[in-house]
């Protein structure tokens, strides 16, 4: 008897390049929102903006294909709380990096692998032993490095930048059950079309349009820049295992260091370079424990 699939090693590579090319859009969501931002666009429109070109993208593409069955879930109340829980990253996401740098957001944003294993104990049922729990603590050490606490370099918007943390690990969370459920398309779709309606009533309160050419490209840029990484990383997962795949992700933080570099002026400080590996180093520690033990991986990005 045959043992279970292993994708050639040209297709794992070709979902490595993917993968990556989706942390580099993830990256643009990020930028984009944080250039509305300075040009004087609210965070609720910049959030509005990121899913609703986000739907008619997916609606112009999948709805063609898949039809009315597009449309359709087996388990709509997940769907639900899975993009109740990705608004909710997104929005605290998106207000906090106007006023931290990407290279902050970004760091904390990969304490997601850190709280999924923390939350999978009481949400899924799982034994979590001494060791990640260790490294679960270590990580949030390296947290506590990047942002210091107690110290002028402390800013507020840190919280927000937890909070989104969390969200990201209950929407990777439900994913994980959802996918069982429904097609990619469809889970795309309810992502979209929640945020959009749930926002609609609000936006118009918030409306303004931008007054120079970059704040036009980044007006649409937001909600392009999240259908290909979504895309994206999709394909990448068909073509690659999530054990190959999730080490990769931390790649994204050369992409928000040079982002926050290049195009905010915002170099990494000193402590980005203490705090960040360890960090890093945590949620490898997790994978490489959650692989020996034979246990599903997450391919964590920074989704938004």
């Amino acid at each position: 008897m045959s043992g279970p699939y292993s994708p050639p090693a040209e297709s794992r590579l070709l979902g490595i390049g993917l993968a990556l090319s989706a942390y580099l859009m993830f990256t643009g969501i990020d930028s984009s929102a944080k250039w509305l931002g300075l040009v004087g666009i609210s965070f609720v429109q910049i959030v509005f903006l990121r899913y609703a070109i986000h739907l008619v993208l997916v609606a112009t593409i999948h709805l063609p294909r898949h039809g009315r069955t597009m449309l359709r879930s087996a388990n709509p109340r997940l769907q639900v709380f899975r993009a109740l829980a990705l608004l909710g990253a997104t929005g605290c996401n998106f207000l906090a990096v106007q006023f931290l740098p990407l290279t902050v957001t970004g760091s904390i944003a990969f304490t997601v692998p850190l709280l999924i294993c923390a939350l999978s104990v009481p949400l899924l049922g799982e034994q979590v032993g001494w060791r990640r729990w260790s490294a679960i603590g270590v990580g949030f050490i390296g947290v506590l490095v990047i942002v210091r606490p107690g110290t002028d370099a402390f800013h507020p918007a840190t919280f927000l930048c937890l909070a989104a943390a969390l969200s990201t690990a209950f929407y990777m969370l439900l994913t994980r059950k959802v996918a069982s459920y429904d097609s990619a398309a469809t889970s795309q779709f309810y992502v979209g079309i929640f945020a959009t309606v749930f926002l609609l009533p609000v936006v118009p309160f918030f409306w303004s349009l931008p007054a120079t050419v970059d704040g036009w490209v980044a007006f649409f840029a937001v909600g392009l820049f999240g259908f290909l990484g979504h895309q994206l990383i999709t394909i990448a997962s068909s073509l690659a295992p999530a054990t190959v795949l999730a080490p990769f992700s931390y790649f994204q933080i050369f992409f928000m260091s040079a982002a926050s570099w290049l195009i905010f002026r915002q170099p990494p400080d000193v402590w980005l370079y203490v705090g960040a590996p360890i960090v890093i180093g945590s949620g490898l520690y997790i994978w490489l424990r959650e692989r020996a033990l034979s246990k599903p991986v997450t391919v964590v990005v920074a989704e938004r």
